[in-house]
This record gives structure tokens, C-alpha cells and sequence, in this order.
């Protein structure tokens, strides 16, 4: 029997640790639950903190004499998902822990993430908003035909460019939010930002022109052969029509045909 690694056995025991201590009581979904389904289950949770500190502008934790500002809170939120981003895939792939679930939240998981940072940058000003709007629409187009492709039963996967947009998305966004506090960075946030629109419309055009190549030749050939069914189905119904009207004059023409029922 294959052993558990140490790391993931000891945080399902911390996680299952409450319940039983609240008297016994088991729960399916922990159970199905693994680290990095929980981890990108975190990421979704991050989204409305990140939202709420970077358009809450008065907001200021002092720690030891150090006043953490709200841009800072953002910046530390911001890089706390992103790197539950690198570490759900890791750790599914390493421990063989790739789910249905998980495969579905973790796209969705980075876009909420994604979009939820630009969206608040536009309302601090950091960033225009056409480019929010061009690479949130992007997210959603290529969405739009990842939907189509799977119910063709075709599944368009991630290539390198949408790794390279993820990749040059979370830099950009961080660069963003630390130019919020430094200013002099917004120079260096502006070009990185620039790259991401570059890359968002260079994947989002490959991402087309895979759908094109597999599923809209795939639903052509469907169609084809749908249309060549009905037309063989015509063509056996006219077929056995006129065998049945063939078959009805030969016995209206048979010796006697005429003479029947007569004594």
C-alpha cells in the first residue's frame, strides 16, 4: 500500500482534527478534499480581500512600529495567491492528486484573481481602463471557445503563450502594486503592463486559431456526415416507396385481379 507523504498526512490530520474534537462527525466533502484543491480553493478567498484593500484607502496595520498601508496589504495578498497558483499544480502533479474539480477551479480561480486586480486598479487609477477591459475580455473569449471545444469533446489546452501571459500578468500586477507606494516604479509597471497586453492578444489569437483548426473542421465533418445520413435515409424511403407502388400495379394487373369476390 502506497504511503502518503509526511507534509500531506499531517494537514489532513490538522484539518480533520476540529471535527472530531466537535464530536465525531465526517464530513465526504473533507474527505475528497485534497491540499491542492484547498489551495486553490484559498486563491477564490483571496480575491475579495484583495479587492477590499487596495480600494480602501485609509486602511493602516502597525506591527512593531511598522504601519503595513493598504497598498502593501494588497501587494502581500496579491503574491500570497499567485503563489498558490505555482504550488496547487505542483503538488497535484507531484502527488498525483490531478481531480475533475480542481482541473475546473484553477482556471477559474487565476481569472478571478486576475480580473479582480485590475478591475481595483482601475478604480485607484493605476492603469487605464481599455487595457483591464482588453485582457478581462480575453479571459472571456477564450473561455467562450474552451466551453464550445468541450462540448465538441475537444479539449484546447493551455500552451506556452498562455503560460508566458499568466507568468507576465502576475509580475505586472505586482510591479503595479508596488508602484503605489513607489512611484518610481510606475515607469517600469507601465512597460510590463504593456508586455501583458502584447502577450494577451498573441495568445488570445492562438487560442483561435487552435478552435479553428480542430473544432470548427470537427463540427464541418459532423455535419457532413449528418447530411449524408439523411440523404441515404431519403433514398432508402423513396426506394421503398416505389418498390410498394411497383408491388401494388403487379397485382392490380394480375389474371383475375379484376374477377375477384365474383361467384
Amino acid at each position: 500500500m502506497e504511503r502518503k507523504p509526511a507534509a500531506m498526512a499531517l494537514f489532513e490530520a490538522l484539518l480533520k482534527a476540529p471535527l472530531k474534537f466537535a464530536g465525531g462527525l465526517r464530513y465526504s466533502w473533507v474527505r475528497a478534499m485534497n491540499i491542492p484543491n484547498i489551495l486553490t480553493l484559498t486563491r477564490i478567498f483571496f480575491v475579495p480581500l484583495l479587492v477590499a484593500a487596495l480600494v480602501q484607502e485609509r486602511v493602516a496595520i502597525r506591527v512593531d512600529g511598522f504601519v503595513i498601508t493598504n497598498d502593501l496589504l494588497a501587494l502581500a495578498i496579491f503574491l500570497a495567491a499567485a503563489a498558490t497558483d505555482l504550488l496547487d499544480g505542483y503538488l497535484a502533479r507531484r502527488w498525483g492528486q490531478v481531480t475533475t474539480i480542481g482541473t475546473l477551479l484553477d482556471p477559474i480561480a487565476d481569472k478571478m484573481l486576475i480580473s479582480a486586480a485590475l478591475i481595483s486598479l482601475v478604480q485607484v487609477r493605476a492603469i487605464e481602463a481599455w487595457m483591464t477591459i482588453l485582457i478581462v475580455g480575453r479571459e472571456f473569449a477564450v473561455s467562450g471557445l474552451r466551453s464550445i471545444a468541450a462540448a465538441e469533446g475537444y479539449t484546447i489546452k493551455a500552451g506556452d503563450l498562455g503560460k508566458t501571459k499568466m507568468v507576465s500578468q502576475v509580475a505586472a500586477i505586482a510591479v503595479l502594486l508596488a508602484s503605489l507606494r513607489h512611484p518610481a516604479l510606475a515607469g517600469l509597471a507601465r512597460g510590463m503592463l504593456w508586455i501583458v497586453v502584447l502577450f494577451s492578444v498573441v495568445s488570445a489569437v492562438d487560442y483561435f486559431l487552435k478552435f479553428w483548426r480542430k473544432v470548427d473542421i470537427r463540427i464541418k465533418r459532423r455535419r457532413r456526415r449528418e447530411l449524408l445520413q439523411l440523404e441515404r435515409v431519403r433514398k432508402q424511403t423513396l426506394w421503398k416507396e416505389l418498390r410498394t407502388a411497383r408491388a401494388a400495379r403487379q397485382r392490380g394487373s394480375a389474371p383475375g385481379a379484376n374477377f375477384r369476390g365474383v361467384v
